[in-house]
């Protein structure tokens, strides 16, 4: 076991954790951070996303001891207080999720887009959500969303 200092949603943290654990775990076992999702283990479905230096990462695989000095955003740190981020009211107000598991690794990669690219284009959008999967099919809803965020310069 070893301390490893992390900084999380404007928060420091020291965790005694084997440092080669995944960082999904630490999230949610020890700083019960529950948004990101462990989907798939493969960082193949982007649920278990999370901004790192505002990046979007997934966290399902990598060890916890490479996000040492990382500033890390999960979706709880998105929010101002009870305030959603503009990116969550978007798809709150759409609509934008069925069951829930993908969408706030959805959410925090369009973060992480909309962060570096005020108008993204429509290949841009697609680029940041390929490697997220839906399996209720919320895709036209999540695009619905980005759009009205784009349009209103968000």
């Amino acid at each position: 076991m070893s301390e490893i200092d992390l900084h999380v949603n404007g928060e420091s943290h020291t965790v005694d954790v084997e440092p080669d654990t995944p960082l999904i775990y630490v999230l949610r076992n020890h700083l019960k951070l529950t948004g990101p999702k462990l989907g798939c283990g493969q960082e193949q479905c982007g649920a278990c996303v999370v901004l790192v230096d505002g990046k979007a990462t997934n966290s399902c695989v990598r060890a916890v001891s490479e996000f040492a000095s990382t500033k890390i955003v999960t979706i709880e740190g998105l929010a101002e207080g009870s305030e959603l981020s503009p990116v969550q009211k978007a798809f709150q107000d759409e609509g934008a999720a069925q069951c829930g598991y993908c969408t706030s690794g959805i959410i925090v990669a369009t973060t992480a887009l909309l962060n570096s690219n005020t108008q993204p284009s429509d290949d841009d959008i697609h680029e940041a959500l390929h490697d997220h999967l839906c399996r209720c099919g919320s895709h036209r809803r999540v695009l619905a969303a980005i759009s009205r965020l784009t349009e209103e310069g968000a």
